[in-house]
């Protein structure tokens, strides 16, 4: 039975590569999507510019606003089931 289902499926094989394929490039971008290390790395960016004095508070305030709840959405995604 084992080579008569494989040679009755065999034709599609590559739907089944091709959704394989699919799920690994999701797989990645999501694990890319959801990384923190970037956001971090941007906050700690943006504290250095509001030193620096190259750009002012409210600009800081918006974008660290932005930032937070990005990481906020990180967190909520991590903690899924």
């Amino acid at each position: 039975m084992g080579l008569l289902t494989y040679l009755l499926t065999l034709p599609v094989a590559p739907v089944r590569a091709v959704t394989w394929v699919a799920q690994r490039v999701v797989d990645k971008a999501e694990e890319e999507y959801y990384d923190p290390a970037p956001v971090w790395r941007r906050l700690a960016e943006l504290e250095q510019q509001l030193l620096s004095g190259e750009i002012d508070q409210d600009a800081f305030d918006r974008e660290e606003d932005e930032l937070l709840d990005r990481l906020e959405e990180i967190t909520e995604y991590q903690q899924r089931p």
